[in-house]
């Protein structure tokens, strides 16, 4: 049952990380990758912390901070740093697809770390989902825009800060606590943005923000970055790292639908076979086949 909720837990999270990117997407054009960065994580920041400190979460232990802290800059800040390059150079869809192959990352760096067995199962159930995924949207890459490649690229390549995330978050989150552990990584992250954002003069960008950009920005940071991200360490606190990396291949259906509405991204037929394909890729991962009782 712990298992089955974080994978549900996991799969809200997803989809409200699908819609991020369509927001992202939309706001690319009037600011750069690491202000756009600093909304979703500056913005998620100051939404935690005050709910962290009226919970009274247990904070992470003064040995740990270190390794929090460090995966904190790897993955909010390195990460989406890379992911909002990525989202400049192709479509929210396309770039949802580079990220949906984060199970194959999370399984290979579970392995190789040795947190996690891999079974032919789960082999079989994340290929299903990823497979469902490239159906999904296969007939939309030829309207791709030019060099859409790079953003495919760059994305694949940051995907393994999340894989590395995923795998090593849960024993820093089973000392401390899921929230307490996400405020002070997203806080670090949204710190070390801050710094770059400075440097580079990115706040600029907000003095010809419009109303709706404002709106999308807030929502990057309150539902993309604080909402997302406190499901998704719930998640990760309950079910495996590559079975709640598995739903991430709803993240680009969900990216399409709304990409879709916002700047009029293209939403093919295949979709709904693509759906069949994901949904039915993660109910395999994540269950395990009836055993036969044992004779008396």
């Amino acid at each position: 049952m712990g298992e089955g909720l974080g994978v549900a837990i996991a799969l809200a999270s997803s989809s409200i990380g699908g819609t991020a990117a369509a927001i992202t997407r939309y706001l690319v054009v009037g600011a750069d990758p690491v202000m756009l960065a600093i909304l979703r994580w500056g913005i998620g920041f100051l939404c935690l912390l005050p709910c962290a400190l009226l919970l009274r979460v247990r904070w992470p232990q003064r040995a740990d901070w270190p390794a929090v802290m460090a995966l904190g800059i790897c993955f909010f800040g390195l990460f989406f740093i890379l992911y909002n390059i990525a989202v400049s150079y192709t479509t929210a869809a396309r770039a949802s697809l580079a990220l949906a192959t984060l199970p194959l990352h999370t399984m290979v760096v579970g392995a190789i770390l040795g947190v996690e067995r891999l079974t032919a199962r789960k082999i079989g159930g994340v290929g299903i989902a990823v497979l469902g995924v490239a159906a999904a949207l296969a007939a939309g890459l030829a309207q791709s825009p030019p060099g859409a490649w790079r953003g495919e690229l760059i994305m694949t390549g940051a995907v393994f800060c999340m894989a590395f995330y995923n795998v090593l978050a849960r024993p820093l989150m089973q000392r401390s606590s899921a929230l307490g552990f996400l405020t002070v990584s997203m806080g670090a992250g949204a710190a070390v943005l801050v710094i770059v954002g400075l440097a580079k003069g990115s706040f600029a960008a907000l003095d010809h923000f419009t109303t709706a950009q404002w709106i999308a920005g807030i929502y990057l940071g309150a539902g993309g970055g604080a909402l997302a991200f406190i499901l998704w360490v719930i998640a990760l606190a309950r079910a495996t790292p590559t079975r709640v990396a598995n739903t991430m291949t709803v993240n680009p259906i969900a990216a399409t639908l709304l990409a879709a509405l916002l700047i009029g991204e293209p939403i093919t037929p295949n979709l709904l076979i693509g759906l069949v394909a994901v949904f039915a890729g993660i109910w395999i991962a994540t269950t395990q086949p009836n055993r036969p009782s044992s004779p008396a």
